[in-house]
């Protein structure tokens, strides 16, 4: 269980980016964040991600306050958190399989991310999470060659194998068509309820939101708004988010 409380991020400039938010992330929940532009929504997933110093408040998993804890307790964490980029950064000449077992900076020693090196007892683990993405026909071909949806399909599939309990994905069906859009969604969703992870997805389309999500939460100036669980926004939350 995740409890963030007057999570609260100002810039230099005096800006508040953050402001007082609170909110509770339990495990096997998908929830998506909607808002309009420069409402906050990838700050708060910067936050949650730790890439973003605090101004203040508390962030404690399983009741211990990541905040206070020492460097070491944060780095540790951190291999549990995968952060999703609208365009995830992956080695093209390297085949699907290949980017998964990598793994992301985050996740994996630095050597083992320049050599390529594969252990034998890793393959089957990569190869059945990419037969949870949908990919597993695609294993041996080369990242470059691929689509956008199917790129952001081997970010979630190598962030999932390196064991990250929390995925924070921005915007994960930009620049997606709504075929491809819809395909993502259902993929976040089903990896979600089936490993027991907790995904948070940055959304520019609410009805996504509405279709695929456990919750739904609200920015609006940097402060969560609303927090809505099984059911549709209502008109006029709507409007309080535009």
């Amino acid at each position: 269980m995740i409890v963030i409380s007057g999570l609260t991020r100002k810039i230099p400039e005096g800006k508040t980016i953050l402001n007082h938010v609170n909110a509770r992330l339990e495990p096997g929940v998908f929830i998506a964040v909607v808002g309009a532009s420069g409402s906050g929504k990838s700050a708060l997933l910067k936050a949650l991600a730790l890439k973003e110093i605090w101004t203040s408040g508390e962030y404690k998993v399983d009741g211990k306050d990541l905040i206070q804890a020492g460097f070491l307790a944060k780095m540790r964490y951190r291999r549990q958190v995968a952060f999703l980029e609208q365009k995830p950064i992956l080695y093209e000449k390297k085949s699907a399989l290949k980017n998964v077992l990598i793994g992301a900076a985050e996740q994996t020693p630095l050597w083992r991310r320049i050599t390529g090196n594969i252990r034998s007892d890793d393959y089957m683990g990569g190869m059945d999470m990419l037969e949870h993405v949908g990919l597993l026909d695609k294993a041996k071909q080369p990242v470059e060659k691929m689509s956008g949806g199917e790129r952001q399909r081997i970010a979630i599939a190598r962030s999932l194998v390196h064991g990250a309990k929390l995925v924070l994905a921005d915007e994960p069906v930009s620049g997606l068509d709504p075929h491809s859009s819809e395909e993502m969604m259902q993929t976040l969703k089903k990896l979600c309820h089936e490993k027991g992870t907790t995904i948070v997805a940055a959304l520019h389309r609410v009805e996504l939101a509405e279709k695929f999500a456990d919750e739904i939460w609200g920015m609006q100036e940097g402060q969560l708004v609303l927090n809505v669980r099984g059911r549709r926004l209502t008109a006029a939350e709507k409007l309080r988010i535009n």
